[in-house]
């Protein structure tokens, strides 16, 4: 029976199977072997979209609902409220089996095969301080892919498929994958005996691109939208700081389809009335009435990737789309110390990934580096600093998972 190997991301997904002994991507979207894990409920057209194309609405200003990111919210209650999305009553584990369930579709028009049944990627830890979260997260995104039609679903940890994909290595040698991904990091040190690969030990932390972006986000945006800024009170001649937690929910990708509610609205208002400066309340009732939410999340993440540019000291974060001319300047400097605390944890994973294989530093000959985030000059720097004799590896980076997928799918390793 034929299995597909799919690679659900945080950012991104791809889907993969054998064809005679190479892995093969399937064509998720024209010309493209991943596609954006994005979703959009359009209003007026009264259809669902994906990836690219989901994207694309958004920025286009057409009136829906746009989602990204859900794999952050697997294991936590939402995913299983009942809520208004667009035009249909659903819940995210049925937004998530859509979102599967074209992917079925997609590989089956392009390959001429039946999937019925999945090998599907994980993080060795959805939740890394909720073990309880964490095993609901499998729970979840299970009866995801059994809603979107699957007979059955199989869970290989992401780092050990992108074990499977990674180069050669020579005899006695070690190497460590590096899987930075947009929600979890994950780590497994393996070594290779011709084509037989071995996990020696797999480790994670809930830590990704999504928390740079955060970060990024409330440091430099967000205070251009009030974050930090007085309110008078309503009633007598105090004053108070604006609550964090718009300001929080705003800057968090999976939690900004939820902040459009009308008490914000309300209390956004308020705040531009009674601001000591109005100024940036009145940007942030702008971004509450016209839902430019996911907008300024896709520019902290355009500035976070121009900033990666060799070379360059100082990129902008373009907010224009809230207020003419309006910028946000990130420096080299800024963003290393914004991201200092998450390269500390995804450092201190791996030295404890070495731990557990019970390994020195020195005996890594490989550094393999998988998905994007893992291609941050910050992540570099890190694992440069652990491993400083080890060789580096990024070839494919944003596929070595689908790959690894494929080839333990057609192995039927982990069934």
């Amino acid at each position: 029976m034929a299995i597909l190997g799919i690679d659900f991301g945080t950012s991104n997904t791809a889907a993969g199977v054998m064809a005679g002994d190479r892995p093969h991507l399937i064509t998720v979207e024209p010309g493209r072997k991943t596609l954006p894990t994005s979703v959009f409920f359009d209003y007026d057209r009264k259809v669902t979209t994906y990836g690219s194309v989901a994207n694309a609405a958004l920025i286009d200003g057409r009136e829906g609902r746009f989602m990204r990111a859900l794999k952050s919210v697997l294991g936590t209650p939402l995913m299983r409220e009942k809520r208004q999305i667009a035009y249909e009553r659903l819940t995210l584990i049925e937004v998530v089996a859509r979102f599967l369930q074209m992917i079925r579709e997609r590989a089956e028009a392009e390959t001429g095969q039946t999937y019925e049944m999945a090998l599907s990627g994980r993080p060795v830890r959805f939740h890394s301080t909720n073990a309880a979260r964490n095993a609901q997260a499998e729970v979840d995104l299970r009866e995801a892919y059994m809603v979107a039609g699957y007979q059955d679903v199989s869970f290989l940890y992401e780092p050990e498929a992108a074990a499977l994909a990674s180069g050669p290595l020579a005899k006695g040698e070690l190497g460590l994958i590096v899987d930075i991904g947009g929600g979890t990091s994950d780590f497994s040190v393996f070594e290779r005996n011709g084509d037989l690969t071995s996990i020696i030990a797999s480790n994670g932390v809930r830590v990704g691109g999504t928390d740079f972006d955060r970060s990024i986000s409330i440091a430099e945006v967000m205070p251009l939208l009030g974050r930090g800024a007085e309110v008078r009170n309503a009633i007598g001649d105090g004053r108070h700081v604006a609550p964090n937690a718009i300001f929080n929910d705003l800057a968090t990708w999976q939690k900004i389809p939820f902040v459009y509610t009308a008490e914000n609205r309300s209390m956004v208002a308020d705040f531009a009335k009674l601001g000591i400066d109005p100024k940036p309340f009145g940007r942030l009732k702008t971004v509450l009435e016209m839902e430019l939410g996911h907008d300024i999340a896709f520019a902290v993440e355009a500035g976070k990737i121009q900033l990666n540019q060799p070379d360059l000291a100082e990129a902008g974060i373009d907010l224009r789309v809230i207020e003419p001319g309006l910028w946000a300047q990130l420096t080299q400097a800024a963003m290393d110390d914004l991201l200092a605390s998450h390269a500390a944890q995804i450092a201190n994973c791996a030295e404890e990934t070495l731990e557990m294989a019970g390994v020195a530093p020195d005996r890594i000959a490989k550094i393999v580096f998988v998905g994007g985030s893992s291609l941050l000059k910050v992540v570099e720097d890190v694992m440069v600093a652990m491993f400083p004799h080890a060789a580096l590896e990024r070839a494919e980076a944003f596929t070595a998972v689908a790959d690894g997928l494929a080839i333990a799918a057609s192995r039927d390793l982990p069934l």
